[in-house]
């Protein structure tokens, strides 16, 4: 079976691009023929760049249908194909309609409450593509409520899948951190929904009630995305009256120095506004490291399912919760024990790479031409 992917792909600093090397790597790992047709600047096995934003409409299409794919499956984000929140992707999904070949599409935003263009967007999705795929319940219930039935009855929910790692051995001292400090840490790019400054404000009222607590801040802007952001978040930190309690980690982080990170936490926050649904998330359940989330419903969902966190429901809770973490051994270590369970039992990509050739092998169409067909990949 051979499947065309059209996506954002490593080396591209995008949680797209790093979620589908996972996938395709687990999928080839069971013998799937995948070629990946991406944005100008990625690179890899069988990966091929060939469009920016503005023609991906012709490029996409034409390079994709060279290596004649079985099957297209198409990572979605809004804005990662194009201006008018991503709107080049369409063309794209018509045309392999046109020709017979199956469509796959998963979205990887669905919010709660979606906004008026991205409902107009995921219409003509939803219409023209063979399956779609989201990564939790509440995405489907979502979509539900906003179309009829004979669009969502092509969803499937397949979870985010996430690594069986083990966590990174003297993670603190190979980054310079103090052993003898509990780590608080937010990772990932900044930008206003991360809602990173509230656990700035937070960190005097953490360090009243546990005095040994370190916060650690990881990531970068994109480009110059949320450059605002970002210096608004630095001057939070500037002016707040224990800096010398928090730490900046900056830059692009490799795989290598991303695991040593989150394995040097004690905890991570993920204090988000706003979230469809978090591959960081995902990360830390492989890590085993216990979180504290925002009740979003794309947190709320997996932190419930795993065991693998505390809620907390209004943002002015998050420094009791915190601190009482970071005094409960116990309660952490039970903590990261169930997110390790968890990803073993329904995460782990290879789970996650045979749901796809489930789905993948029901769309495929074999000729009734009543004797025996012998299929060869």
């Amino acid at each position: 079976m051979r499947i065309g992917y059209i996506s954002s792909y490593p080396p591209m600093e995008c949680g797209i691009a790093t979620y589908s090397a996972y996938l395709i790597d687990a999928l080839r790992r069971k013998g799937v023929d995948i070629y990946v047709v991406s944005h100008m600047g990625a690179s890899g096995e069988q990966v091929f760049p060939a469009f920016n934003e503005n023609d991906l409409d012709d490029k996409a299409y034409t390079v994709a249908l060279r290596f004649t794919p079985d099957i297209v499956h198409i990572q979605h984000e809004f804005g990662l194909y194009g201006p008018h929140w991503g709107v080049n992707i369409l063309p794209v999904i018509v045309k392999f309609r046109l020709i017979g070949v199956p469509v796959v599409t998963t979205l990887h935003t669905v919010y709660d409450k979606p906004q008026r263009n991205h409902l107009v967007l995921l219409e003509n999705i939803l219409a023209n593509s063979d399956r779609i795929i989201v990564h939790q319940d509440y995405q489907l219930d979502t979509l539900h409520h906003h179309f009829p039935e004979h669009f969502t009855q092509k969803i499937e929910v397949i979870p985010h899948g996430a690594r069986l790692v083990n966590p990174v051995v003297q993670a603190k001292a190979k980054l310079g951190l103090p052993e003898d400090r509990k780590v608080i840490l937010l990772i990932g790019y900044f930008r206003p929904s991360k809602n990173f400054e509230l656990i700035v404000d937070q960190m005097p009222r953490i360090l009243r009630k546990y005095p040994n607590a370190l916060l650690v801040i990881a990531g970068k802007i994109r480009n110059q995305e949320y450059s605002e952001y970002r210096n608004v978040l630095f001057e939070r930190i500037r002016k707040s009256p224990v800096k010398d309690h928090i730490r900046v980690i900056l830059g692009q982080l490799s795989q290598d120095t991303f695991d040593t990170i989150l394995s040097a936490a004690d905890v991570v926050v993920l204090p988000y506004r706003l979230s469809s649904q978090s591959g960081i998330l995902a990360h830390c359940l492989a890590f085993g490291r216990p979180v504290i989330t925002s009740a979003s419903r794309a947190m709320m969902q997996l932190i419930k399912e795993s065991g693998a966190g505390v809620i907390v429901p209004s943002q002015d809770q998050f420094a009791e919760a915190i601190a009482n973490l970071l005094g409960d051994d116990e309660q952490a270590r039970r903590l990261g024990e169930n997110a390790r369970e968890y990803v073993r039992r329904q995460l782990a990509w290879p789970l996650i790479a045979d749901q796809h050739i489930h789905l993948y092998e029901r769309l495929r169409s074999y000729p009734d031409i009543g004797s025996q067909v012998m299929v060869v990949d």
